[in-house]
């Protein structure tokens, strides 16, 4: 049994690199189970097939996710700093979430559709409760922070992250966030 948990845990970290590197399409079996010291065969049996692997690997990093960023819609400027910390560090993450939304080839990860529904709920809240402004909708909100927190990973295609100097500053961006984000959540 531990070997069998162990050659599943080696299966998907050679799967997060291998779709993050290659997206759901280009990704090959045959690369993961080589990284990963398996036969082929192992990654049929304990995940089905290519599609189903990629949803665990997305699902697994996506509840890391969730548990290492709190959300609290009185604090969206914390917030916000937070997910850009967390992209930053965690880049390859950022690019297998990109790759799911461009390829878009498996179903919707329920519990990402359950989380995003509980923050505009609490954001709508907080809007009702006079917390934060009401100007925008809980989903135009939710979308500008997103963008704003991670524009400067490396999957970003309008971001000023290949610009080695705009990478170096990370404080300013950070506090760049922070502002924007007050100043979207007050109106």
């Amino acid at each position: 049994m531990r070997n069998a948990e162990a050659t599943k845990e080696r299966i998907l970290e050679a799967a997060t690199e291998e779709f993050s590197s290659y997206g759901i399409a280009g990704a090959r079996v045959d690369r993961i189970a080589k990284n990963a010291g398996c036969n082929k065969n192992m990654i049929y049996i304990y995940f089905e097939n290519k599609e189903t692997l990629f949803t665990t690997v997305l699902e697994k990093h996506l509840m890391r996710v969730y548990e290492e960023i709190s959300f609290t819609p009185e604090d969206l400027p914390g917030y916000a700093v937070k997910v850009f910390d967390w992209a930053m560090t965690h880049p390859h993450i950022v690019r297998l979430m990109t790759w799911y939304s461009l390829e878009q080839k498996v179903d919707n990860i329920t519990e990402r559709t359950s989380v995003r529904d509980k923050k505009l709920k609490a954001i709508m809240d907080a809007q009702n409760n006079g917390l934060i402004g009401t100007t925008f909708t809980p989903g135009f909100l939710m979308t500008a922070i997103m963008a704003l927190a991670t524009a400067w990973t490396p999957t970003h295609p309008f971001g000023p992250s290949h610009d080695p100097e705009a990478v170096k500053i990370p404080e300013e961006t950070r506090e760049a966030i922070t502002k924007a984000v007050r100043l979207i959540a007050s109106c």
